[in-house]
């Protein structure tokens, strides 16, 4: 049995598929080690919906996005906020990704075999003003494919590279210690789970049958956050944003524990921004769920009435799709884990859409025939129309006191008052009987007409949602949803980890959602961790958070997608003069 490599990567996610094919690319050989079984292959961004941000894209130009690397910075800095010390790489990891969006980030993954959906989506739309949160234009570029789209090509030079001798893929062995000789990170020892025939996603056992201990010249850890870790969810959880839920829906499978946190604190790793987490209040219970606690997340378009747990409208610019950790601050305040989303057959038809590969089979299987059903169909997707058949958060009625009965009824909490109800829904609707309003979110609405996409495909014609028209009437309960760590270990512009004194940790790298970015991001979608952070990983080791490093300037040329030289003579998998 193979025991020693020149690099050990620790998690087969995106990151560590990034990390191994750029490696083995190199010539040099990899372990690729994970607690899943091999079916799990890919990890969490196989499920994601393969949200890419991207900066003056071709596809951004097509639909006449006048977008730059300057006004992306400016929208991402809005977003973060850093405001503390430990800030320093993270704003610097920043200004490195969003040059290499705007820059390179697009041929290359052309050059992986990713297509692009032509439609650019505006996620996180903002409302606070120019400086504030929020994408100032659409930059939410799908994958065509979703998640599935952007693992399989680096899955599939992995298992080319096992062919060759390359990489060695260890599943089912857990790591539980770092091996640390002389300050040098050297390799790793752990556990070897029992195998396991449990469909990707599902929980698997941790009966433990024998244990490993491997060597390398190099450790990369990509062994993704922490989101199916509540308890860790709740011990971090920002006092900034009230207190946190006692009921959580899951956006991630179990295995997501972060594990390998504390497990690198112990071999000196420092982390840092353990508070910060992107967390949805958007996610409902999936109907046919894979792993405990399934959550689905509403990708909403603006035009849902938002509801607190007591009947009353969330304030402006909490609107559907424009705010995520504001709307989180402003529920947390509130006192119940839930919230209400009220709307119309016509709105879900045109603006609901669910995250999540297997809720897109039109994208993720490539289907433009199914796609453009999406778009030009009577119904809603077929996956969103069986969330509201079968859904337990949905309700439907022809009349809003029914509705408002079964949302009662379905809380058990009684706490919306009809008249309260009636009262929002009727002022909301009266604002649409001349074509201005000074209701801001219908403003909003019309505004996101003016974007060819949203009218397209993501936003529906303003109506009044008592038209019987455009019924029947609907609720969505909503709940919190985990997903994704902003925080994590600290490193630097080549992935290196850091120790609590700053100072790199010889052979230790991190990459993807384990490394620690710790600000909120203008679109938070999993993807571009696990391809940025790993691609600078594998330079000095390759891309695997969204912010493959550009290094430093909107100008500045990215790295092919090979290990650096450099790298590689540190690590003695070189030699001077070859």
């Amino acid at each position: 049995m193979q025991t020693e490599a020149d690099v050990l990567i620790i998690g087969a996610g995106l990151a560590g598929l990034v990390a191994a094919a750029e490696l083995a690319a190199a010539g040099k050989s990899v372990l690729l080690l994970d607690q899943e079984p091999e079916q799990n292959m890919g990890g969490q961004a196989f499920w994601s919906f393969g949200g890419l941000f991207l900066v003056d894209s071709p596809e951004q130009r097509r639909m006449r996005i006048r977008d730059s690397y300057e006004l992306a910075l400016s929208d991402w800095l809005g977003n973060a906020d850093f405001d503390r010390p430990e800030d320093l790489w993270p704003r610097r990891w920043a200004e490195a990704y969003v040059g290499w969006a705007a820059g390179e980030k697009r041929s290359w993954l052309q050059q992986m075999g990713i297509k692009l959906f032509p439609v650019v989506g505006w996620a996180e739309r903002g409302g606070y003003g120019a400086r504030g949160p929020g994408n100032s234009v659409p930059r939410f570029h799908v994958a065509w494919g979703t998640g599935t789209g952007v693992v399989a090509p680096f899955s599939y030079r992995v298992r080319e590279a096992v062919k060759k001798g390359l990489v060695t893929l260890k599943f089912r062995h857990r790591v539980t210690e770092l091996t640390v000789k002389n300050g040098v990170v050297t390799g790793a020892r752990g556990e070897v789970l029992e195998p396991s025939a449990a469909e990707r996603g599902a929980s698997t056992s941790r009966v433990v049958v024998g244990d490993f201990a491997f060597r390398a010249r190099a450790v990369i850890v990509t062994a993704g956050g922490i989101g199916a870790n509540h308890e860790l969810v709740r011990r971090n959880w920002p006092a900034r944003l009230g207190p946190p839920p006692a009921h959580m829906l899951s956006g991630v499978p179990e295995h997501v524990d972060g594990l390998m946190l504390g497990i690198t604190q112990m071999a000196g790793g420092h982390v840092i921004n353990e508070d910060r987490m992107w967390h949805y209040v958007e996610g409902v219970q999936n109907w046919n769920p894979i792993w405990p606690r399934h959550g689905i997340r509403i990708l909403p378009g603006p035009s849902s009435l938002w509801l607190d747990a007591r009947g009353c409208r969330l304030p402006g610019p909490l609107y559907p799709g424009f705010d995520t950790l504001g709307t989180l601050k402003h529920l947390r305040q509130t006192g119940y884990d839930y919230s209400w989303f009220i709307l119309t057959q016509k709105i879900i038809r045109h603006e609901f859409a669910l995250s999540g590969s297997e809720q897109n089979p039109d994208l993720t299987n490539k289907s433009w025939r199914q796609t453009l059903g999406r778009a030009f169909g009577k119904g809603a997707p077929a996956p969103v129309e069986a969330f509201k058949q079968y859904g337990a958060d949905f309700l439907v009625r022809n009349t809003l006191p029914e509705l408002v009965q079964a949302m009662n009824e379905l809380s058990g909490e009684n706490l919306l008052d009809y008249a309260q109800v009636e009262q929002e829904v009727r002022a909301r609707d009266l604002q649409l009987d001349n074509p201005f309003s000074k209701d801001a979110q219908i403003t909003a609405i019309r505004g996101a007409r003016n974007y060819l996409g949203d009218k397209l495909i993501r936003t529906a014609p303003p109506h009044k949602l008592l038209d019987p028209t455009k019924g029947p009437l609907i609720a969505v309960r909503l709940h919190v949803i985990t997903r994704k760590s902003l925080g994590g270990l600290e490193t630097d512009l080549s992935g290196r980890v850091l120790g609590s004194a700053g100072q790199p940790i010889p052979g230790l790298y991190a990459a993807g959602e384990i490394a620690g970015f710790g600000g909120a991001a203008c679109t938070a979608t999993g993807p571009w961790k696990a391809l940025s952070w790993a691609a600078a990983c594998t330079r000095a080791a390759l891309p695997a958070r969204p912010w493959p490093r550009c290094w430093g300037s909107a100008q500045a040329t990215y790295p092919r997608a090979v290990v650096s030289r450099e790298w590689l003579l540190q690590h003695g998998l070189a030699q001077a003069g070859q």
